[in-house]
């Protein structure tokens, strides 16, 4: 089933390591971008899908911070939604937020409008490391928003955690862990903190490579981490991400496992049956509808993507649809090695990465593409 993504792009503040296209200090455009996307919306029936409705199960409204836009552009863009695409009963309708900028008047507003998970940016629950990445919010706000959410109501919440920053230890980032779980989280997202080219922090951390941790600190805390997760009720679903079972994004699964999905605003991507789309990264190009690009994939592309994706997550590589695109993985001369030794497990119809090679898991990846 499809999948809808909406980028809003508005930002109070940029933090320090962010890479992604958002914009601060751009509110008053709020409107006119809303308007775009309700009309861009309204007519992806005729521009994808030959004028016919179809079914979504999944729609996440990421950013940027979708928790800073008003509320009735939300119930707009929900709405807008809902009237062009069939919504299944068992859906699973995702906001991104930040802690500073929810309230329990907030919260209740999205339940009432249909949102049933929250994806909190919480990314450390250190107020040093906190003022380091140029966050908004204090360890206390996280908590207490996390506490709110649970007495309105939600029972899915993600949060997302860095590995890596400065003041980490293995020892404090498993209690912030177990601080939050405590409190009903379901879904942690735990990624390792990149020094992206153009961002803050790369000018920081070209004047003190001390900032953040080296990248055998980070991975010990990410090992420690996974090893936690596994003596508790959390499955390590993909690389990054642990859930209790049934609390796994379903929308992010459909990313994972080469789903169909389709983005609206700018720089929103699609991938509707083998095609990908991009939308422009700027406002003036996006307002005309102007270079969205449109690339077919070959079957190289998508034998690499899915050997890539597949790696990642626990779904694993599928031997007899690589089979059908002209590359059987198993004749791979690296393939018979690593089985042996256990690096990958073969089962059934389908390959897996064991879960303890995950920390060098682009290496494994690249020796088995074509």
């Amino acid at each position: 089933m499809l999948g809808v993504y909406v980028h809003l792009p508005f930002c109070e503040r940029k933090c320090n390591y962010c890479a992604f296209i958002s914009f601060t200090n751009i509110q008053e455009q709020e409107e006119n971008y809303v308007n775009h996307l309700l009309e861009e919306i309204e007519q992806s029936k005729n521009k994808y899908f030959e004028g016919k409705k179809e079914k979504i199960d999944t729609i996440y409204l990421g950013g940027g911070t979708p928790s800073i836009v008003k509320l009735e552009n939300i119930e707009k863009i929900l709405d807008a939604i809902k009237n062009n695409f069939y919504l299944s009963e068992n859906n699973e309708i995702t906001i991104e937020c930040n802690p500073n900028s929810l309230d329990i008047n907030k919260l209740k507003f999205y339940k009432k409008v249909g949102i049933n998970r929250l994806s909190i940016g919480v990314q450390t629950l250190d107020d040093k490391d906190l003022k380091i990445i140029n966050r908004l919010h204090t360890s206390e706000q996280a908590i207490d928003v996390v506490r709110q959410a649970r007495e309105v109501g939600f029972e899915n919440i993600s949060v997302d955690l860095l590995i890596g920053l400065k003041n980490q230890t293995k020892e404090n980032f498993i209690k912030q862990i177990e601080v939050l779980k405590n409190l009903g989280v379901k879904h942690f997202s735990c990624y390792m903190i990149q020094v992206e080219n153009g961002t803050k922090l790369e000018q920081l951390y070209n004047l003190d490579k001390n900032i953040i941790l080296n990248e055998d600190e980070s991975v010990d805390i990410y090992e420690k981490t996974a090893d936690f997760f596994n003596k508790s009720e959390f499955l390590r679903y993909e690389i990054s991400n642990f859930a209790v079972k049934g609390f796994e994004s379903k929308h992010n699964y459909k990313y994972w496992t080469g789903e169909n999905y389709i983005g609206f605003g700018m720089a929103a991507h699609s991938y509707i049956n083998g095609i990908r789309y991009a939308n422009p990264k700027n406002f003036s190009q996006y307002y005309l509808g102007e270079n969205i690009s449109k690339e077919v994939l070959t079957k190289k592309q998508i034998i690499e993507e899915h050997i890539m994706l597949g790696f990642r997550c626990n779904n694993g590589v599928n031997i007899p649809f690589l089979n059908s695109l002209g590359y059987d993985i198993t004749q791979n001369s690296d393939y018979k090695f690593m089985k042996e030794k256990n690096i990958i497990i073969e089962k059934n119809d389908k390959v897996y990465l064991n879960p303890n090679y995950y920390g060098v898991n682009n290496f494994i990846i690249v020796k088995l593409l074509p």
